[in-house]
């Protein structure tokens, strides 16, 4: 499934810890702190845990969405786009 994870973590080390779990999991920067790739279930479920491990849940938020290729054809950008075709070439790939 693809997803997308998107934060707001207000000090530098868990927001780094952050970002280098989502990279581990082969999740593509989209975003200063948004990221988005192909995960299963379980992958996405440690990268919840892993993030309620890192934040502080008053002052930080993690959000895990998951969506499915067809919904992603139908997202809609204004402005400067993310390399929408290393994402679709990613699925590609996992799904062949």
């Amino acid at each position: 499934m693809l997803l997308w994870i998107i934060y707001d973590i207000s000090k530098d080390k868990p927001r780094k810890k952050m970002a280098d779990a989502c990279e581990q999991y082969g999740l593509y920067r989209v975003q200063y702190s948004a990221f988005l790739g192909d995960v299963n279930k379980n992958q996405m479920d440690e990268l919840q845990l892993k993030a309620e491990e890192l934040i502080n849940e008053k002052t930080d938020a993690v959000y895990l969405f998951p969506m499915c290729e067809e919904d992603f054809k139908k997202v809609a950008l204004v402005g400067q786009e993310f390399d929408r075709k290393l994402i679709a070439d990613q699925l590609s790939t996992k799904m062949v």
